[in-house]
C-alpha cells in the first residue's frame, strides 16, 4: 500500500512538471517580442540592398535566444506598442520626441522593457562613421533617462577590452555606468554592482537596463553569452 502511494505521489509530481512546462512552453509561444535595434541582430551588413536585406548566412546568436522566448518582431518605430508583450532595445538610434512619450506610456501602463544603452560601441562594422547603416556608435537617450530618474556617464579614461563585470555576471567593454538623478516621474530604480545595470519599476511596469551592449557582440563563446542574455530576459519579463 505504502509502495503504491509513493507511485502515486511521483506520478503527479511529473505530470505537475510537465503540466508547468506546457504552461511556460505556451506563454512563450503567445509571447510578443518587439526588437527595435541598429545592431544588425536580425540582417547582415552589407553594401548593396540586397546583401542587406539578406538573412545572415549564420543567424546571430541573439537571435535565437530571442526566438526561443515568443514571436520575434522587427520595430522601426516606437509609436505603436500596443501588441507587444516584451521590448528589446539594442543600441536604438536617437528616439523621436514621440516616441519617448509612447514608449513611457506603454511602459507605465504595464509594459516590461530591456534595454541596452551603449555610450561607446565597440562592435567593428562594416561600414564607416557618417554612414546611416553603421550601428548607433553613441547611444542617444537622455530624454527617456531622465523620465526615469537616471543619468548615463561614460568614463574616458577606462582601458578597452572586454572583462567581465563585477557582480552581474555580464562582459562589458568600454561600459557606461548609471546614476540616479533628480527629476524622475514616478520611477523606482535599484542599480546594481558597477552601476552597470538599473532595475527599475515604473508605473504599472517594468525596465532593466544595462550601460553596455557587448554582450551582443558575436563571439565565439556563444553559449555563455545565451545564458546570460535569457537572464536578463527572464529578468524584464518577469519569467
Amino acid at each position: 500500500m505504502r509502495r503504491r502511494f509513493v507511485i502515486v505521489l511521483a506520478l503527479v509530481a511529473v505530470i505537475g512538471v510537465a503540466l508547468a512546462f506546457a504552461g511556460l512552453r505556451g506563454k512563450a509561444d503567445d509571447r510578443r517580442i518587439g526588437l527595435f535595434t541598429s545592431l544588425p541582430i536580425l540582417w547582415s551588413e552589407a553594401a548593396e540592398l540586397k546583401g542587406l536585406l539578406d538573412p545572415p548566412a549564420m543567424p546571430h546568436w541573439a537571435r535565437s535566444v530571442l526566438e526561443t522566448n515568443g514571436k520575434l518582431v522587427a520595430l522601426d518605430t516606437l509609436l505603436e506598442l500596443q501588441h507587444v508583450d516584451l521590448l528589446v532595445i539594442a543600441q536604438p538610434r536617437p528616439l523621436l520626441p514621440e516616441e519617448n512619450v509612447a514608449l513611457d506610456d506603454w511602459v507605465r501602463k504595464g509594459g516590461h522593457v530591456l534595454l541596452f544603452a551603449d555610450p561607446m560601441l565597440t562592435r567593428e562594422s562594416a561600414f564607416p562613421l557618417g554612414d546611416r547603416r553603421r550601428p548607433q556608435d553613441v547611444v542617444l537617450l537622455s530624454p527617456i533617462l531622465a523620465r526615469w530618474g537616471l543619468q548615463l556617464r561614460f568614463d574616458d579614461a577606462q582601458p578597452l577590452g572586454e572583462r567581465e563585470s563585477p557582480g552581474e555576471d555580464v562582459p562589458v567593454n568600454l561600459p557606461g555606468t548609471l546614476a540616479p538623478i533628480a527629476g524622475g516621474h514616478e520611477a523606482s530604480c535599484v542599480i546594481g554592482q558597477a552601476l552597470l545595470v538599473a532595475r527599475c519599476r515604473i508605473g504599472k511596469g517594468r525596465a532593466i537596463i544595462v550601460a553596455d551592449a557587448a554582450l551582443l557582440e558575436p563571439n565565439e563563446d556563444e553559449d555563455s553569452r545565451s545564458s546570460k542574455l535569457q537572464k536578463l530576459i527572464g529578468e524584464a519579463a518577469g519569467i
